[in-house]
């Protein structure tokens, strides 16, 4: 699949991101020709540990300068976008709804009106949130044409973002040869996420401190699934929709059904992991502390997905899970992350390569 990016102008906004520096070293093992926008990456960063600012045109800017952006779109010309940018933390948004609403509502604003002054862009993906659908918490997966109107306000900032973007579609693009899809994946987990308030990167910093980890709300349910999941499938459909137009539309992306754990068991998981591959023993305790609404089951049905491109999930949670160890283990020892993340990523592809084949 990546080798129809051998050349191709992508723009990536928010690569200096988690998922954005995930999608940065597959697209470069691909040959692509990558421009970056975003903040200047946090301390500690898996984009400087990468060192992949040196490696693409990486343009420090924020999503909410709409002439800086129309600056950068009009000099690269890029023909495949990938909108990674926002402010994606659920506590954050609490603490600051209003640069929440500007970076994730506006930002998505600014790239559409980008993409539509810019003739040579064919396909844009805009990554969004499983949560952006109105949470009735059901025992059942979210399908696409479930209602929008997340909770709190990162999430219902996501739900104005899909709306913004069907706007866009309805009023400009349909008579242009460019075609746009949201895409809504589930919780992201992998080697190399330092965010706050995250169940993996907390369990990360509490083994370097020595201390227990603190679990939140252990019983709250969310479909769990490695970086890859989601950084592959949105070049997927990326690539898909730029030879089709019709295979355009609102996509979840998630974990099958059995891979939708409790936090609890996750990092149940996680200790008897690292445990394995390190031979030291953790632990986690309950550390609900009453904080703001966050929802206790979210699942997605991702049936449609799987219908339109025959997708179907590559690594199951606990596989997830031992990749994350592998990486995060190397991290604290000083080891070669960059030749973890690599061969990470070649594993990856082979094994979609090898589920066509058979």
């Amino acid at each position: 699949m990546l080798n129809f990016y051998k050349n191709k102008k992508v723009l990536i906004t928010g690569h200096t991101g988690f998922k954005g520096s995930w999608m940065c070293r597959m697209l470069m093992s691909a040959g692509a020709n990558i421009t970056g926008y975003a903040l200047k990456p946090s301390e500690p960063s898996l984009f400087k540990i990468c060192h992949i600012g040196e490696n693409i045109n990486s343009i420090i800017g924020d999503i909410r300068d709409l002439e800086h952006l129309k600056e950068v779109c009009n000099q690269v010309q890029p023909e495949i976008v990938i909108h990674l940018a926002a402010q994606p933390i659920v506590r954050k948004s609490y603490q600051n709804p209003v640069y929440t609403y500007e970076t994730n509502v506006m930002g998505a604003v600014n790239i559409m009106e980008c993409v539509r002054l810019t003739p040579s862009v064919k396909s844009v993906i805009n990554v969004t949130t499983d949560k952006v659908y109105l949470n009735r918490e059901w025992e059942w997966g979210y399908r696409e044409n479930e209602e929008l109107n997340g909770y709190d306000p990162y999430s219902n900032s996501k739900s104005c973002s899909e709306l913004v973007t069907s706007s866009y579609i309805n009023s400009f693009f349909h008579d242009r040869n460019i075609s746009v899809s949201t895409c809504r994946a589930g919780n992201v987990i992998g080697g190399g996420d330092f965010s706050a308030n995250r169940i993996i990167p907390d369990c990360i910093r509490s083994i370097q401190s020595g201390e227990d980890i603190m679990i939140r709300n252990p019983h709250s349910i969310r479909p769990y699934q490695h970086v890859l999941e989601p950084v592959y499938t949105y070049l997927l459909i990326a690539q898909e929709q730029y030879n089709n137009r019709a295979v355009a539309g609102n996509y979840n992306v998630g974990p099958d059904e059995n891979d939708c754990w409790s936090t609890g068991k996750l990092a149940t998981m996680f200790c008897q992991k690292w445990q394995e591959e390190t031979g030291n023993t953790i632990r986690w305790i309950d550390g609900y502390d009453g904080g703001p609404y966050e929802s206790n089951i979210l699942k997605l049905d991702c049936s449609k997905i799987k219908h339109v491109f025959n997708w179907m999930p590559k690594w199951d949670v606990e596989t997830a899970l031992e990749k994350i160890v592998e990486w995060s283990y190397l991290y604290i020892q000083n080891e070669d992350i960059v030749k973890c993340m690599d061969a990470q990523i070649k594993e990856f592809i082979l094994s979609d390569k090898n589920r066509h084949k058979n």
